[in-house]
């Protein structure tokens, strides 16, 4: 069944991908995708140098945003990137219509055999042990935006001038940080940047979920760590409330972090969303991630 027409969400999204000026090959990978309209090659872009903007009507189905942050090795990483982008794109593809339990469901389906799919490449050929990526999938359902994460590519929400992160990078310094051992700014001395968790390098894997109600007018931001290392969160804010639309956002972060050396690939995804289907922000409606819990059927805010 269709969505009523005074529930009616409408989105604008675009992602920019670049290979930064330091690396010599850009292995990241995206994924956007209106999952009404997998069928169609307009309406699913990924691992390209860009896309967008797409516009649509958010159909029952949902739609997904995907950034994946390959490592190991120059073959290893692109590969692992890409894989992840492919059998996420597959695996929610086939699905319809679902209650928002079901959905969250589809998302951590979608990365375990995003793992099983890198895992056993790995396995199977010696060029390419030990690749991994990380991957932060957002998945637009209803009025609510789910996040499932595995390493430390992020995803951010902006609404009436306060950026909010909405995923916990899951790495050695985010842990650090998190015991109070050191604080965000002491944190940028510190050169070990691990993750603790990559798609395919383990046989199996476990996303982190989180949530946020959706209010009129939020953007939506996923990105890899090409920008969250270099750019901070309040420049982030600043070039998201100052650009005209997302094509604008996303090339000003790109061109941002290039100019702080672009030490890494960048990837950045903004989708923006309007409609009578979502209210207006209120005071007391300011963005936080929340944990979905285990189990949990509904996990709308």
């Amino acid at each position: 069944m269709a969505q009523e027409v005074n529930a009616r969400v409408e989105v604008s999204a675009c992602a920019r991908s670049h290979r930064g000026r330091v690396r010599k090959e850009n292995q990241d990978s995206f994924l956007l995708a209106d999952l009404a309209r997998a069928a169609d090659p307009t309406e699913m872009a990924t691992t390209s140098t860009g896309v967008g903007p797409l516009r649509f009507t958010l159909a029952e189905e949902g739609a997904v945003l995907l950034v994946a942050d390959g490592m190991g090795g120059r073959a290893g990483g692109a590969k692992a990137s890409a894989l992840a982008v492919a059998a996420v794109r597959d695996a929610m593809a086939e699905e319809g219509p679902a209650d928002a339990g079901a959905f969250v469901s589809r998302l951590r389906r979608a990365l375990a055999l995003a793992n099983e799919e890198i895992h056993e490449h790995a396995r199977r050929d010696d060029n390419l042990r030990g690749m991994g990526t990380t991957a932060t999938l957002a998945g637009l359902h209803g009025d609510t935006v789910y996040f499932a994460q595995v390493g430390d590519s992020r995803g951010y929400i902006v609404r009436g001038g306060a950026v909010a992160r909405l995923t916990r990078d899951q790495s050695f310094v985010q842990d650090l940080i998190d015991s109070g051992i050191v604080d965000e700014e002491g944190a940028k001395n510190i050169k070990d940047n691990r993750i603790l968790q990559a798609l395919g390098t383990n046989p199996s894997v476990a996303p982190e979920v989180t949530y946020q109600g959706l209010r009129r007018g939020d953007v939506l931001l996923l990105c890899s760590d090409g920008l969250s290392r270099v750019v901070a969160d309040q420049e982030i804010l600043g070039v998201i409330e100052n650009a005209e639309d997302c094509l604008a956002m996303c090339e000003r972060l790109i061109a941002l972090a290039n100019s702080r050396g672009g030490p890494d690939n960048i990837t950045v995804i903004v989708a923006r969303v309007e409609g009578p289907g979502l209210g207006p922000a209120a005071p007391s409606d300011a963005p936080a991630r929340k944990a979905y819990p285990d189990g949990a059927r509904d996990g709308r805010a």
